[in-house]
Order: structure tokens, then C-alpha cells, then sequence
């Protein structure tokens, strides 16, 4: 699992798959999340806006990211 640390208190969803680099545009990102390929702590996430804090762990297309 990689960490991704971040300098806000959150991170939106969609943001935090284009700073990991899985994603390289907000429009990839939205269709990932809409199309339930998204997990966030274990559970497919529908919300793209979803906010994210440090210790959230994020899964997509076989890799896995915890916020830090």
C-alpha cells in the first residue's frame, strides 16, 4: 500500500486519485468513481466529492493508497 501524504485537512475524492497518479484528468476520475471502481475504506464510493483524511485507505484498478 503507498501513502500519499497530503498538507490540508482533506482531500476531495477525485482530487486524491489524480494526485496519486492513477487518473490523469477530473473527467477519468468522475467516470471511475460513478462506475463504483472506486473503493474508500473497503466500501465502492459514489462520491466523487467525498472528503478524505489522513488514515483513509483508497483502492482503484489493483493498487492501494492511504491518505497520510
Amino acid at each position: 500500500m503507498e501513502k500519499i501524504k497530503i498538507e490540508t485537512e482533506f482531500i476531495r475524492l477525485d482530487s486524491f486519485l489524480k494526485l496519486s497518479g492513477t487518473v490523469d484528468t477530473g473527467g477519468q476520475a468522475k467516470f471511475a468513481i460513478q462506475n463504483g471502481e472506486v473503493l474508500v475504506n473497503g466500501e465502492i464510493c459514489l462520491m466523487r466529492g467525498k472528503k478524505l483524511r489522513p488514515g483513509d485507505e483508497v483502492a482503484y484498478a489493483g493498487a492501494q493508497f492511504q491518505v497520510e
